[in-house]
Order: structure tokens, then C-alpha cells, then sequence
């Protein structure tokens, strides 16, 4: 089992009839389902100004806190990839979760 530096533990990523799975400790669900939630309801409140005719620079921000706040999901839901799926899958000599990590970063960081 793969852990990260929160002590959130990563179950082993692995393999049902060629379908990939995380398992992540009920702790960690948690803490991604909590900070979506908060995420979902700065997405309705922006569309609530949006309603309200708020002033667009008022309504920018909260899209860019959005944004930041969904971009922090990503990058916790990464760092715990690394460390587990990761590390599992080249341990087993599968080299090519090189190419599909390198692929998922460049989506993440357009």
C-alpha cells in the first residue's frame, strides 16, 4: 500500500477484467468529496451572480477561485496516482504508465 505525506492511504490501483480502479482510504474520499462539494456550490454561486447581473470582475474571481479549488482536487488526486498506481505498475515492468502519466499532466496543465 502506497501512502502520501497527509498519511492518506492509497490502496494498490489494480486490474478487473481490464479495468483499472483506485481505492482510496475512506479518509482521503472524504476530503475529495468535501472539497467538490465546496467546489459545486462555488459553481452555482457563480451562476447565481451571473443571474444577478453581479458585476463581471466580481464574477471572474469566483470563477478563478473555482478553478484553483478544482485544480487542488487534481493535483492531491495526482501526488496519490504516483505514489501508488505509479510505482505499482512499474514495478511490474509496465513501463508504458509512463506514457499515460505524461499524457493526463499535459491535460492537467492546459
Amino acid at each position: 500500500m502506497g501512502t502520501n505525506q497527509n498519511n492518506n492511504v492509497l490502496k494498490t490501483c489494480h486490474t478487473e477484467e481490464s479495468e483499472r480502479k483506485s481505492h482510496h482510504s475512506d479518509k482521503m474520499k472524504k476530503d475529495l468529496i468535501k472539497r467538490l462539494n465546496r467546489i459545486e456550490g462555488q459553481v452555482r454561486g457563480v451562476k447565481g451572480l451571473i443571474e444577478k447581473d453581479t458585476y463581471c470582475d466580481d464574477v471572474l474571481n469566483q470563477i478563478a477561485a473555482a478553478k484553483s479549488a478544482l485544480d487542488s482536487v487534481g493535483k492531491l488526486l495526482l501526488e496519490a496516482h504516483m505514489r501508488s498506481c505509479v510505482v505499482d505498475r512499474i514495478q511490474e515492468g509496465e513501463d508504458e504508465v509512463i506514457d499515460e502519466l505524461l499524457t493526463t499532466v499535459h491535460k492537467l496543465l492546459k
